[in-house]
């Protein structure tokens, strides 16, 4: 078992579960962004610490998702304020 592995497909599980929790109309989306950007950046940086190549890719590509979700929500919320 690779622990950094294990991490960081937790890293992303906690990422979605957090999204899940905090969405809605009345929900901070600035928060949203930070939480979310803030666990796959630690996920990614647990992949590349890890020691086997599968742990690795697997880590990179799936926080990527989340990281990639963030910004387009920043990228959304920067269009649509004046």
């Amino acid at each position: 078992m690779n622990i950094f592995g294990l991490l960081s497909l937790l890293m992303f599980v906690i990422s979605v579960t957090a999204f899940l929790i905090m969405r809605g109309p009345d929900g901070d989306i600035y928060l949203t962004i930070i939480v979310l950007s803030t666990l796959s950046v630690i996920g990614v940086l647990f992949a590349v610490l890890s020691k086997q190549l599968l742990w690795k890719v697997l880590g990179i590509v799936v926080n990527l998702i989340p990281l990639l979700f963030a910004f387009l929500l920043l990228f959304a919320m920067g269009i649509s304020e004046p």
